[in-house]
């Protein structure tokens, strides 16, 4: 994905959060976005491994594997993930890993009411999300069937690591905020070696099957 994202040049790399939580190496991954990414965002298993917080209500294979993964990072990098903020923007645009009204319930903008509820709560452009892992674009306007100047965009770019609509590539959404130039496109990586590593580490199967499948 990084790859990808080199050759077009992109200098700026936004992170909706869950860096960690379902995967077999967290730590690297980290580093990764330390380095790389402009702006990142805390998602629920980020904060689940870092504190704990909300464990109880992931599934209970991303339970077993935060608590993997908590034990599989520094205190640093755990101090890091804690204090990653909910919410942020840059410019005209805003980010946040599930919603950005209350985006520490962890909401999933599932129905109309709840999308058109969003829209009062961010004041840019556009607000990019994550958490379903379902790409997809919502405007604030009926008809607007693509992403231009003048209107108003909630953006789901799915997910780097955990696609859930059958394509198990990954995804990485590309955008200019001068332009208004939006691309969903998808990348392929080495899935086998991932999973492999899910089923090393003893980690539930589901996890590695969920990657294979992309779903």
């Amino acid at each position: 994905m990084l790859l990808e994202i080199d050759r077009e040049g992109i200098q700026d790399i936004f992170c909706l959060g869950d860096i960690v939580g379902y995967c077999a190496d967290p730590a690297p991954c980290i580093d990764l976005v330390k380095e790389r990414c402009k702006l990142t965002v805390g998602g629920n298993h980020d904060l689940a491994v870092a504190t704990g917080a909300g464990l109880q209500f992931l599934p209970p294979a991303g339970q077993v594997a935060a608590e993997h993964n908590a034990s599989a990072i520094s205190e640093d990098q755990r101090f890091w993930l804690e204090a990653l903020p909910l919410l942020q923007s840059e410019g005209d645009m805003t980010c946040a890993h599930a919603s950005p009204q209350f985006p520490e319930r962890w909401m999933r903008i599932e129905s109309f009411f709840l999308a058109q509820e969003q829209f009062k709560n961010f004041d840019t452009s556009i607000c990019f999300v994550g958490h379903t892992h379902l790409p997809g674009v919502l405007s604030e306007k009926l008809g607007v069937l693509r992403v231009r100047k003048g209107h108003r965009f909630i953006i789901n770019v799915g997910s780097v690591g955990q696609p859930r609509d059958g394509d198990p590539r990954a995804c990485v959404a590309f955008f200019d905020p001068d332009s208004f130039d939006y691309e969903l496109r998808r990348v392929p990586y080495n899935v086998d070696r991932t999973a492999a590593r899910i089923r090393e580490e003893g980690l539930p199967d589901s996890l590695a099957r969920r990657l294979e499948s992309g779903a």
